[in-house]
């Protein structure tokens, strides 16, 4: 298993999480569940679901195992279990008892990433973040080493890009996968989930571009929930492309994202641990998500490098996707920043050696111009 820096943390955590949102069962099959993502390299854990009988058998998994100083935890502040059902609130003193109740069904004293929880509407970021009782109590808790980092979970990044503002958010767990990309902000998690109908017709919305771009640039890690949108994009019935994709094709493109750094994926089924960990082996052909995508009968990527790859091998060695990559970072903004600059110029190929023979072009499913765009990011970055 493969590990990233979660961004200014410093915490190495493990490309493939473990989402436990779906996970149920016997406190034996919890336990299997823990023990095989641990035997697979898997180290990041969000826990987010509610319900204290489910948080009660993960934790005593651990404790069976012995293995709590295996796991980096992502505990959310902010989601409660209250007369039997889900409820999101801000109010300090549920989401007391909620997250010290949280810490003595986990048995431990600490979770390494304490999650602002859900933060879809940026009304109510602003009303969070601007000191009121719920942000003191989040505060309280990583003064007293109950959290380690502050982190902050939302689909909307309208939300997460003002998150970036804030200086004590650390990291944010968003929403991403190819359907969700192309779509715009919202506080409506179904618009998220439709048709298409709203998607930006020139690729990866502006404002979800320009989000990963600041994120890259001010070293904030992402970790990824929804990678499969809910499972749609894994059938062609139900994915909004009309095409299915693999797990591992679904993992491919939520780690070529920009500041990416670990998908959590959930895990309903001991086999889909395997299904998701398959990446860490699986060949650049099965890890192909742009030839599918390409081929649906929906979608609007034509013409837009989306960092997948196919265009290699390059005649004089260029990495093709890390130089677009870096390039559409620094587009992002009215003069290349010097974090992006620096990581171009220590490529040992960049677009500068491109001859120009377009041997690329052909590979790429999307119909970029590559040549076109060395040429162009050569003189950005001269």
């Amino acid at each position: 298993m493969r590990l990233r820096t979660l961004g200014k943390t410093g915490l190495e955590v493990s490309e493939i999480g473990f989402g436990a949102e779906w996970m149920e069962g016997p406190a034996d099959e919890v336990r299997e569940f823990v023990r095989t993502c641990q035997d697979s390299g898997i180290n990041l854990m969000d826990v987010w679901m509610s319900d204290p009988a489910m948080r009660g058998k993960l934790g005593q998994a651990m404790a069976d195992l012995g293995s709590r100083d295996k796991w980096i935890i992502q505990g959310h502040v902010g989601s409660t279990w209250q007369n039997g059902q889900y409820v999101r609130t801000r109010d300090v003193e549920k989401c007391r008892a909620a997250f010290e109740d949280l810490l003595r069904l986990l048995q431990t004293d600490h979770v390494e990433l304490g999650m602002i929880h859900y933060v879809d509407s940026p009304d109510e970021f602003a009303e969070i973040m601007d000191d009121s009782p719920y942000l003191a109590y989040v505060r309280s808790l990583r003064d007293a080493g109950a959290i380690g980092h502050i982190g902050l979970s939302t689909h909307n990044p309208d939300v997460a890009l003002a998150a970036l503002d804030h200086p004590e958010i650390e990291m944010i767990m968003f929403s991403i996968n190819p359907a969700f990309d192309m779509m715009p902000p919202t506080d409506d998690l179904e618009v998220l989930y439709g048709d298409l109908a709203q998607a930006n017709d020139e690729g990866i919305d502006p404002v979800r571009a320009r989000f990963y771009a600041e994120c890259q640039r001010r070293n904030v890690g992402l970790t990824v929930m929804k990678p499969y949108a809910g499972g749609r994009l894994l059938d062609a019935e139900k994915s909004p492309f009309e095409v299915a994709l693999t797990p591992v094709q679904c993992i491919h493109y939520c780690l070529t994202r920009p500041a990416a750094v670990s998908v959590l994926a959930g895990y309903s089924e001991l086999p889909q641990i395997a299904e998701a960990v398959a990446y860490e082996e699986a060949s650049d052909d099965e890890k192909d998500y742009a030839s599918v995508l390409a081929g649906a009968p929906r979608h609007a990527y034509a013409g837009h490098c989306i960092y997948c790859g196919h265009c290699q091998p390059c005649t004089v060695g260029i990495d093709i996707a890390t130089v677009n990559k870096f390039a559409d970072l620094a587009l992002m903004h009215d003069t290349v920043p010097e974090s992006i600059r620096e990581h171009y110029t220590a490529l040992h190929v960049n677009a500068a050696d491109c001859t120009g023979c377009q041997a690329c072009e052909p590979n790429c499913p999307f119909g970029v111009p590559i040549a076109k765009r060395m040429e162009e990011t050569a003189e950005l970055f001269a």
